[in-house]
């Protein structure tokens, strides 16, 4: 993540560095990511800066928006990417995956953001692959309504879907190169090739 100011509501001082500045309320975040120029994610209090996102990133989030936009039109689901956020109660959390989908009547309702997901799709950078599968990826998991968490690196044909079990678990189901993308919570599947399409594969 790198830097960025947030104005904040009712103060003067930007949220420039959150090791110097004092938390702030969830109110004043959502306002002030009404006027931010850059997005920033929160977690109990502090505001974090989202860097800017590479070719290969932006070309496989929109291939899989696409296929994802396609496969839930007209049915109860409903897919964003990017701009909206989810709401972690359970952590004090508000994140930007690159792309969800919440299958939820009552997350239609909410404007600014988003609270039962079913499917969160991050797409992976060296900045932050450790905070997407480690810290972020706890948090999610205390979300009831998630099914599956899909992580994607951008520019090799690697994909990690953990998938909720009947019990509760989560069970890790990689995809490589010629195999096939299953999101089982659902109900779709494509190659892998079609994740990647106009691509420039290291």
């Amino acid at each position: 993540m790198d830097g960025g100011e947030l104005r904040l509501p009712r103060r003067n001082n930007p949220m420039t560095s959150t090791a110097e500045q004092p938390k702030i309320s969830v109110d004043d975040y959502l306002a002030g990511e009404e006027t931010a120029p850059i997005k920033h994610q929160y977690v109990a209090g502090e505001v974090f800066a989202m860097a800017g996102a590479g070719e290969a990133h932006v070309t496989v989030a929109g291939n899989l928006f696409a296929l994802l936009r396609n496969h839930v039109r007209g049915g109860p689901c409903r897919v964003y990417i990017a701009d909206m956020k989810v709401r972690v109660e359970q952590a004090d959390a508000f994140y930007y995956p690159d792309l969800f989908v919440t299958c939820d009547p009552a997350d239609g309702r909410e404007k600014l953001f988003k609270r039962n997901p079913t499917l969160v799709v991050e797409v992976l950078s060296d900045s932050t692959a450790a905070f997407d599968r480690g810290t972020k990826f706890a948090h999610y998991r205390r979300l009831a309504s998630l099914r599956e968490y899909v992580l994607i690196e951008p520019e090799r044909p690697a994909i990690d879907t953990f998938r909720r079990g009947a019990e509760g678990g989560w069970v890790l189901h990689p995809v490589i190169e010629d195999g096939e993308l299953v999101l089982a919570s659902i109900d779709f599947r494509c190659p892998v090739a079609a994740v990647y399409e106009d691509v420039a594969l290291g």
